[in-house]
């Protein structure tokens, strides 16, 4: 098993002791409280990558997919420039501003820049510039281009609909998300720039795959590790933008 340099699995599980286990916490049905609500929130508090993200300060476990994907194909490089779609609560923003060097704290690196955009107003975070903005509008692709001061390096995108409790419709309708985050980074993507969005497995991911790879040089379907194992998502990256 993988260790960080703490010592501990990708999970934050401490590997170096012996007789070590995780106590897992059970919490009952409260009156008025769905099954479901209660079964989330114990998955929730049983969530290795959710008592991470608290302890480390991340502003959700998504931040950890995030990470994963850069540690494998490495777009979130100092100096990028970088569109964050979605970008509520700000996880991915947190991860992209370390590695971009958007603060310039790596001394003789290139500074980096992100804009987030998203329907909801998202609380400001240092390095990331977060704008209330609807990516569909026409016009978007220009102002955020107006923002981050030309092309984008790298477009990201972890945005989901809201779930209808009905499995084909959800697939659906967030691979409509995918698509149109797909055509706004032909509209702002540097030539030789990267995008990244989760996407669901159900069947209708195969246009958005097809698209993609007339665009760009190389395209790939990753579910790293962070990402639950009983969750149908997944994350494609494309590298190489034509232009």
């Amino acid at each position: 098993m993988a260790k960080t340099p703490s010592g501990k699995s990708p999970t934050g599980k401490n590997t170096s002791g012996r007789g070590q286990r995780d106590l897992k916490v059970k919490v009952k049905t409260a009156r008025g409280r769905k099954l479901s609500s209660t079964r989330w929130l114990q998955r929730q508090l049983n969530d290795p990558y959710v008592r991470r993200a608290q302890a480390e300060g991340y502003r959700g476990r998504a931040a950890y997919k995030i990470m994963e994907l850069d540690d494998k194909f490495r777009f979130l490089v100092p100096g990028a420039r970088v569109v964050d779609l979605g970008c509520a609560p700000g996880g991915w923003a947190q991860v992209a501003i370390k590695r971009i060097n958007a603060l310039g704290e790596k001394q003789g690196k290139s500074i980096g820049r992100i804009i987030g955009v998203d329907l909801q107003e998202v609380e400001p975070l240092a390095g990331a510039e977060f704008h209330q903005l609807d990516f569909m509008d026409e016009g978007a692709d220009d102002q955020v281009k107006e923002w981050l001061g030309g092309m984008a390096d790298v477009v990201m995108s972890d945005m989901a609909a809201a779930s209808s409790g009905h499995k084909q419709t959800d697939h659906l309708k967030i691979m409509a998300l995918c698509e149109a985050a797909a055509y706004f980074s032909f509209d702002v993507l540097e030539q030789g720039g990267t995008f990244v969005a989760k996407v669901l497995a159900g069947g209708a991911e195969g246009d958005l795959q097809k698209l993609l790879k007339q665009k760009f040089t190389k395209v790939a379907n990753v579910k790293p590790p962070a990402s639950r194992s009983d969750s149908s998502e997944k994350f494609v990256i494309a590298t190489g933008f034509r232009g």
